[in-house]
């Protein structure tokens, strides 16, 4: 049956796709190469630094308080930008926009490489902050230049490396200082951001598909405001005090500001971040499951690192270093290779529905298992693993779930705003996780064992919430009906499944 597809319920898709020519299929290898560089630089740095704070605090005379600032910088600038750029290639072309971006981080990371003091470190952590807009751009390209038969591996891979960068990070942090110095905590991820940008300019090619139109300069000020204020105040919440007239007015600020850019993007003619599109089932169910992963996976880089370091003497801790505690976490990189790669083949014969329902299962039994009890070495490694196998699934389906929910003219922006998502769960994660083990401490200052206890069992309760929007998700029939409705056009399937009109 062949369908006639019609725009969204509140009027036609800003733009018309267009039958797009699919790239050959040595060149389209090319092109997720040069794409999964970027996107791999992009989440190294994203965690390569703060196993290093303290070290880099020392190095430039500050202390590791105020060294926080090259995290918090970055975190900041990624949540802002990836929206406007992600929204930019929509409107202008996706090649032009991440070629943009992956010069600025280029810039960004040569320059902190080179940085002399703290204030030339965190101008260049913004740059870099920049290429947030990485990710969604990336699976708009796979999704207007592959083959249809690729695209949902292709996400499922590219998905999966943005975690797996984020675990590097945390894995090679200890050797790359103790061998080197923090400097080439960005030399090593500039050559490949330098690779990434030569590919992206002579060997991706430019897409046809447009959503014409201007950038919403008033959304983007509210919503610039909103996630500043949120995100600061979670990131400072533990320094300042919960209760802090600054922690709490952040916070109200972030509130309303985030409500007012909802009410202000349904009455503009051409938002940043089309607000109807969050009212698609497979849209806001891939959304809250990106939520609460982005929280287990920061969870896991801060509980089992911390723990794996404290004093065996303690009676919970193993004793190891920094480079040690990091070997532990590489099982869990290969799994989300691994089950990356998997989701993706699975999501193609299934859909997305049950990889995101796996992902939720293997994430809540990962920290289950050590918060029923972590004194054995393969407690921590089964955990990790199972963290990875979760994290590739569910990264991956929920990449697909949108893909497959939104007009192609609108991926990117729609990738953006999953994407902002899941940097507010890490930043969530990362607090309540930092408060948890700040706020239990034994009379020589570390964290008790009941500390991770509760840690862990905060983590699996996260996992719990990802398996029940993962559950509201729709099944693949449901999903193929709404996203005809939809205006989605680019999946041969909707010639079969939708029903006739």
């Amino acid at each position: 049956m062949s369908v006639t597809t019609q725009g969204p319920s509140t009027g036609s898709v800003r733009a018309q796709s267009g039958a797009a020519s699919k790239t050959p299929g040595s060149r389209s290898i090319a092109i997720v190469l040069f794409l999964s560089l970027g996107g791999l630089s992009f989440a190294v740095l994203q965690s390569l630094v703060a196993p290093a704070l303290g070290t880099i605090g020392s190095d430039l005379g500050v202390a590791t308080s105020d060294a926080s600032w090259v995290l918090t910088a970055y975190l900041l600038s990624a949540s802002v930008l990836t929206p406007i750029l992600g929204r930019l290639g929509d409107m202008v072309g996706k090649r032009k926009v991440i070629i943009v971006v992956l010069a600025l981080l280029l810039v960004g990371t040569v320059l902190a490489a080179l940085a002399p003091n703290l204030g030339v470190l965190i101008v260049a952590r913004v740059l870099q902050g920049a290429a947030g807009a990485v990710m969604p751009l990336s699976i708009g390209i796979v999704r207007d230049e592959l083959p249809r038969e690729r695209v949902s591996v292709t996400i499922g891979l590219l998905s999966a490396i943005f975690g797996i960068g984020a675990g590097v990070g945390i894995v090679a942090a200890g050797p790359i200082v103790e061998g080197l110095s923090w400097h080439w905590l960005f030399w090593l991820p500039a050559i490949l951001v330098a690779i990434a940008l030569l590919g992206a300019i002579f060997g991706i090619p430019e897409s046809t598909r447009r959503t014409p139109g201007r950038l919403d300069l008033v959304g983007t000020g509210i919503l610039s405001v909103g996630l500043v204020a949120l995100l600061l105040a979670i990131g400072e919440g533990q320094k300042w005090g919960w209760g802090d007239g600054k922690t709490v007015g952040l916070l109200v600020l972030g509130a309303v500001a985030l409500v007012v850019f909802v009410f202000v993007e349904l009455r503009v003619k051409e938002p940043l971040i089309d607000m109807r599109l969050f009212q698609h089932r497979g849209v806001w169910t891939a959304h809250i499951v990106a939520l609460a992963f982005g929280f287990a996976m920061f969870g896991t880089f801060i509980l089992v690192p911390t723990l794996l370091q404290l004093p065996s003497a303690l009676g919970y801790g193993f004793g190891k270093s920094v480079s040690e505690s990091g070997l532990y976490l590489l099982p869990t990189v290969v799994a989300m290779v691994l089950s990356g790669v998997a989701a993706g083949i699975l999501i193609r014969k299934i859909g997305p529905k049950i990889p995101m329902l796996i992902g939720g299962v293997a994430v809540a039994v990962a920290f289950i298992i050590p918060a029923l009890g972590h004194a054995e070495e393969w407690q921590i490694l089964v955990s990790g693993i199972l963290t990875g196998i979760g994290i590739g699934m569910a990264l991956a389906a929920t990449s697909n779930a949108i893909v497959e929910s939104v007009p192609a003219a609108q991926t990117s922006e729609a990738i953006s705003a999953n994407t902002v998502i899941r940097t507010i769960g890490s930043s969530i994660g990362t607090a309540v996780i930092a408060a948890l083990l700040s706020s239990n401490v034994t009379a020589q200052g570390a964290p008790t064992d009941e500390a991770f206890t509760i840690g862990f069992w905060a983590s699996a309760g996260v996992g719990v919430l990802a398996i029940l929007a993962a559950l509201v998700a729709p099944s693949l029939r449901a999903r193929r009906r709404e996203a005809a409705a939809a205006g989605v056009d680019d999946f041969a399937e909707l010639e079969v499944d939708a029903p006739a009109k």
